[in-house]
């Protein structure tokens, strides 16, 4: 698999530049971080590295995303800022006790779980995925969006927070195409089946 992109200003393949171990992504999904200059990973903010047996959130991203310049995944939970407690701010400098600090202060981290980001998903520039978000397969992320919900498969949804658009299918199409899952098929049925894929011809699909 080549690790560069052949187009759209050398926008790269994700999957062999991933540095990362709490960042996973499946084959052919791509950065186009043309417009911002940044490194893709640059762009997952709060990811715990400095200790990598920490049990923190993954980013898992599928097969054959489209990701906009300066899209953003938000991770690790609420970063030590409780909304429950009477302060959100982070107020361990004031304790004394530090021998037993471990024991006695409770914790302020809470986690949200993995992000996960289905297959053939776009995501527009510069939108927003909070942690532990699940976004299904074939969705549509507008730019700019903040995605604080999960998002169904080959939704639309745009907005602050993000609010479903529309859906590309019908509920009927939607199954067919989840259970065809054409992001698993092998390059030579993806090429064979290309006009296809390049239609809105869902049943058509679902008979090869």
């Amino acid at each position: 698999m080549h690790s560069r992109f052949k187009t759209y200003r050398d926008s790269y393949y994700l999957k062999d530049h991933i540095k990362s171990s709490k960042i996973i992504v499946g084959d052919y999904t791509y950065y186009a971080g043309y417009q911002h200059k940044e490194d893709f990973e640059s762009r997952v903010w709060y990811l715990d590295e400095i200790d990598e047996s920490k049990d923190v959130d993954k980013l898992i991203i599928g097969k054959f995303c489209s990701l906009g310049s300066g899209c953003t995944f938000v991770m690790c939970g609420n970063q030590g800022h409780r909304h429950d407690w009477i302060s959100t701010y982070p107020l361990d400098g004031f304790d004394d006790d530090f021998i037993n600090y471990e024991t006695h202060v409770p914790k302020a981290f809470q986690k949200k779980g993995d992000t996960i980001i289905g297959n053939d998903v776009w995501i527009g520039a510069e939108a927003m995925i909070m942690p532990g978000i699940t976004i299904g397969n074939g969705a549509v992320i507008a730019s700019r969006a903040v995605v604080t919900k999960n998002v169904p498969s080959y939704a639309i949804v745009g907005g602050n927070p993000a609010k479903t658009i529309k859906m590309r299918f019908s509920d009927e199409e939607i199954v067919l195409l989840e259970q065809i899952a054409w992001w698993n098929w092998d390059s030579e049925k993806i090429k064979k089946h290309l006009a296809i894929l390049r239609s809105g011809d869902v049943r058509a699909l679902a008979v090869k």
